[in-house]
């Protein structure tokens, strides 16, 4: 999946209104850039079938992730073996649907909510066109999936944490990319002076901040160069916990800092009125914390050596 917008569902009315609205003339409508929130579609007896970027996105950012910690696996100090990895792709595909669904059954459904809780709708929990997914659910999802291969494999847990976060943030980046061509989860209200902002489909006249582009830069392509930089420019996985903790920690500050801009779900709006953070600033909170001590920990004790063995 490319990482750009595709420029052939551009058309040149579409491309001179963005030009116009860039140079101040009038706001950027995110109509006239001829997005569609599928690649293709076609007529099936069942009814149209569409494949969708958003589904794209996930598959994109899993299985660059498959590849490149297959590449990381050949550099020295490596904790896993291949058979690992390929455990790892089907258990932490799976924790990322099952836990992001469940975990925003959880936090975004049922209690000051407003909107009935899908724990209450079991069948409910099955449609995933129906709502959406959380991002801190699927994160524990993909805790849950590590811990049971490294517990059945006999592997040191946090060094395969560090392994997997380092390819994270290629999903993470893919999925904010796919929102945006899907013209969904837009930013609050920009005012003035922000001629980049964009007035989105059922979001009202008011231009706003694209914040899905936000995340893409800043969860996303911030994160990946981060990441692949201390992996393979720094000695940093010899220090079992510092990737994780700083993958921990960039992605909570990035997510905090792009929820001032982010127009809170709408059936928390009051809960982010009353607290002054939204639901997702709040959850970011024992991330920073978490991320902070494992970098802590990494950062004290010794380095491992570098002839650490490979499982065979």
């Amino acid at each position: 999946m490319s990482l750009s917008l595709d420029l052939a569902a551009l058309d040149l009315p579409g491309l001179f209104h963005l030009a116009s609205a860039a140079a101040g003339q009038e706001p950027i409508h995110w109509i006239d850039l001829g997005l569609k929130n599928y690649l293709f579609a076609f007529n099936t007896p069942l009814g149209e079938f569409q494949l969708r970027w958003y589904s794209l996105a996930y598959l994109a950012g899993i299985l660059l992730g498959y590849w490149h910690l297959s590449r990381m696996l050949k550099a020295p100090g490596a904790p896993m073996a291949q058979r690992h990895a390929d455990d790892l792709f089907f258990y932490c595909t799976l924790g990322i649907i099952l836990g992001g669904r469940l975990g925003y059954a959880t936090f975004y459904t049922g209690g000051n909510s407003d909107l009935p809780s899908l724990w209450a709708h079991p069948t409910e929990l099955l449609q995933l066109w129906n709502g959406g997914m959380s991002f801190h659910g699927g994160l524990i999802g993909v805790v849950l999936a590590i811990a049971w291969v490294s517990w059945r494999g006999g592997l040191n847990f946090l060094r395969v944490a560090d392994y997997i976060a380092v390819c994270v943030p290629f999903g993470m980046m893919f999925g904010r990319l796919a929102n945006f061509v899907n013209g969904e989860l837009w930013g609050r209200v920009a005012g003035e002076g922000v001629p980049w902002a964009m007035v989105f489909p059922n979001a009202g006249p008011l231009a706003r901040h694209p914040s899905q582009l936000y995340e893409a830069g800043l969860e996303g392509l911030a994160m990946v160069i981060v990441m692949l930089l201390l992996f393979w420019k720094s000695r940093a996985r010899w220090r079992p916990g510092l990737l994780v903790g700083t993958f921990t920690l960039g992605i909570a500050i990035a997510r905090f800092v792009v929820e001032f801009y982010r127009e809170p779900d709408a059936q928390l709006q009051e809960f982010a009125m009353r607290t002054g953070l939204s639901m997702g600033q709040w959850l970011t909170v024992p991330l920073m914390l978490i991320g902070l001590v494992f970098m802590a920990r990494a950062l004290l004790r010794p380095a491992l050596g570098a002839a650490t063995p490979t499982p065979q």
